[in-house]
């Protein structure tokens, strides 16, 4: 059992719940009491980035360090995970997939990770020639930028706008400086010979504003001289520069990958002078798809794993295929080639030798995975049958991993709006049992529920109740906390233990709130009674004879009784003198007989029971006042205020928002629905009974 203190947050001065571990825990209390503050202050708490503080009540903000937000109780607690609105529309119904991270939720749990162990110890070998293998690493980066340098055409031939050919298709214009051009030589060749030429290029701008130079203010006016100066920016694109010069840069630290002959023919035609041939773009794209070809090798052992193997057909023939054959790469057998090669095709030779074993592996761990998937297809798409939604997910297989994707009966595809499709009640259905396979999946230590279930009808409460607490895949041996104002759910578990939670049972606690102070009261299966008992026991335990009376029409009303026991109590509770009958004909006064017989009934409830008496009662105001003020029960107070304002508040200056409340929302709602007795558990929230003192005090 663990026991949370909660101080100043929000509304809450002090509250204190407990919490008992690996069971469901229902907190059901009005709205307006703190339930959503109490979730929000043990995340806050747990989470422990200073967001507890974004809690401190208003009206102690101005006093810095007094009265300051805090939590007891959950120091030990490592996680929490919590269904509340934010929930739905942050983590739900995403666009690529149903739930975010639905791989690691649905697929990646201790058994696929443990399958995952064996599997990836097999190219550990392989691996190894990789890991911290910097100079390595270095010339795959190389070998990347130029391929990608040198691109192509769907033909196959060397595209004229990749950066390599704007770079060398001309010419290399820097190694063959023209003669009039050869005075910036050292611009033209130092490190970053691009920046100097858009930087020469930006002054021709002001070469016709003087004779003097823009840049040095020395004379230009001997002929040619300006147009030796525009000549730059004429013969060299600063872009096509910096690619040269980068490409040039690249392949000097390639070169040793390189056999000795393609080195120098690299050599030639990267330092041609005029623009290359037929023969030299040949050359290129020739070096370009073996370089290609090494890099798509290099890259598969290097990213080879279960999800590279897991649709090959043919996993020896895959493994195989990835040996670097170097006599087949002419332009790449170098020494230093086969140097970084050789080692790499030994460690693959050694797995090639344990492909069996490797197979059995994969194939093994493959239908572990499609176990899961089935198992949880089965149980969402069963809940969303029996729900009567036209939806299912299906855990579809991507590049390295999985995810779950939503489908309707109507559509092919999945739907990636599923937000704009699914109505509110559906979404919150859905986004329920989505919930509970991450809370399975993460095991936080502490699953909060806030208010999850009131948003539908019965027969809708007690099927997802029972999707998430009925067998073994379910939460119902997690530590859970389900804060709610709606009763249904307590009543629904508290009365089906046996049937839903075989090996925990649950706790329900109503919760109560007076000048801040949240307290709770046990909720047992004998405090689940039908209102007509409530109304039995009260008029058989109460003092109030007000009070007495009030429950004892309503017992009648509840059983249907309708008949002249049931008239003269209303007629008291109005106020009435003399009591009526209503008739189609119009009000007539209640026979000697029939008062009679409506006395007798009522005294076998009411002993002693004495219509004037109490009528004198329900009229003097000032007595009326007294007892509602006596009154400790919330309850009572609404029910001797709905009398008071009916004799002693005219028509016409009654509060519309408290008439509401009064008559409506603790009338009908409550009364005819609740099942705990309210002189032990006082539902009504405080604000309404401090809205009925206000009135009579203004009264």
């Amino acid at each position: 059992m663990r026991t949370i203190k909660i101080e100043n947050c929000n509304s809450i001065e002090s509250a204190e719940i407990k919490i008992t571990e690996g069971v469901l825990n229902i907190k059901y209390g009005p709205n307006g009491l703190g339930k959503s503050t109490i979730a929000r202050s043990i995340i806050s708490s747990v989470a422990n980035d200073g967001s507890l503080q974004g809690l401190k009540p208003f009206k102690y903000r101005g006093v810095p360090g007094e009265h300051e937000p805090s939590v007891q109780g959950v120091e030990d607690i490592g996680s929490v995970l919590v269904f509340d609105d934010t929930y739905v529309s942050q983590f739900v119904f995403q666009r690529d997939e149903v739930l975010k991270n639905s791989f690691d939720i649905f697929i990646k749990n201790d058994a696929f990770l443990g399958a995952m162990q064996e599997i990836e110890e097999l190219f550990s070998g392989i691996k190894s020639a990789f890991d911290n293998n910097e100079e390595l690493e270095s010339a795959i980066s190389d070998l990347k930028e130029l391929r990608d340098a040198f691109g192509v055409t769907k033909k196959g031939e060397l595209s004229k706008s990749s950066k390599g050919y704007k770079a060398f298709g001309s010419g290399n214009k820097i190694e063959n400086i023209p003669d009039e051009l050869k005075p910036f030589e050292d611009f033209l060749k130092c490190e970053q010979p691009a920046s100097w030429i858009s930087w020469q290029a930006k002054g021709n701008a002001f070469l016709e504003l003087s004779d003097n130079c823009p840049y040095c203010a020395s004379s230009i006016q001997e002929p040619g001289k300006k147009d030796t100066a525009k000549q730059v920016s004429k013969e060299y694109d600063s872009k096509a520069v910096e690619h040269l010069n980068n490409l040039r840069t690249i392949i000097d630290r390639l070169g040793k990958y390189f056999e000795q002959t393609c080195r120098e023919k690299l050599e030639s035609v990267t330092k041609s002078k005029i623009e290359l041939s037929p023969e030299e773009i040949n050359f290129l794209a020739s070096l370009r798809g073996d370089v290609e070809t090494l890099l798509s090798k290099l890259e598969g052992l290097r990213s080879i794993s279960f999800f590279s193997l897991r649709d090959v057909e043919k996993i020896e023939d895959e493994v195989e295929k990835l040996k670097v054959d170097l006599s087949l790469l002419e332009k790449l057998n170098s020494p230093e080639t086969t140097s970084v090669v050789e080692p790499i095709n030994t460690k693959l030779q050694e797995l090639i030798e344990r492909v069996g074993e490797l197979k059995g592996k994969i194939n093994k761990h493959k239908r572990l995975i499609e176990k899961s998937i089935i198992d949880n297809q089965s149980s969402i798409n069963d809940f969303l049958s029996s729900a009567g939604y036209k939806y299912s997910v299906t855990i579809q297989a991507e590049a390295d991993s999985y995810k779950m994707k939503l489908v309707h009966q109507d559509f092919d595809e999945h739907i990636e709006t599923a937000s704009q499709h699914l109505s509110y009640g559906e979404k919150n259905a859905f986004a329920l049992v989505l919930f509970m396979h991450q809370v399975l999946s993460e095991k936080p230590d502490l699953a909060i529920l806030d208010d999850p279930v009131s948003s539908f009808d019965k027969t809708k409460k007690f099927a997802i109740l029972n999707e998430l607490f009925r067998g073994k895949a379910s939460l119902r041996d997690s530590t859970v906390l389900m804060l709610t104002h709606d009763i249904e759910p307590a009543i629904d578990v508290i009365r089906s233990v046996k049937r839903l939670f075989q090996h925990s049972k649950p706790t329900a606690c109503f919760l109560s709130s007076i000048a801040g102070v949240v307290s709770e009261a046990e909720i047992n299966e004998c405090d689940i009674q039908t209102f007509a008992q409530i109304c039995e026991t009260n008029v058989r335990d109460l003092s109030d004879e007000v009070i007495k009376c009030i429950y004892l029409r309503r017992h009648f009303e509840i059983l249907n009784d309708l008949g002249e026991e049931y008239n003269y109590l209303a007629n008291l509770l109005h106020g009435r003198a003399t009591p009526i009958r209503k008739t189609d004909a119009g009000d007539v006064d209640m026979l000697p007989e029939e008062v009679e017989k409506a006395q007798a009934r009522i005294e076998e409830f009411i002993p002693g029971f004495d219509y004037g008496e109490l009528l004198k009662i329900l009229t003097d105001k000032e007595e009326m006042e007294r007892r509602f003020f006596d009154s400790t029960i919330g309850y009572d107070k609404l029910q001797l205020f709905r009398v008071y304002k009916a004799m002693h508040i005219p028509k016409g200056k009654e509060d519309g928002v408290l008439q509401k409340f009064v008559n409506e929302t603790f009338h009908i709602e409550n009364e005819y629905v609740m099942q705990l007795n309210p002189h032990k558990f006082d539902n009504v929230p405080e604000y309404v009974v401090l809205e009925c003192e206000r009135a009579l005090a203004g009264d």
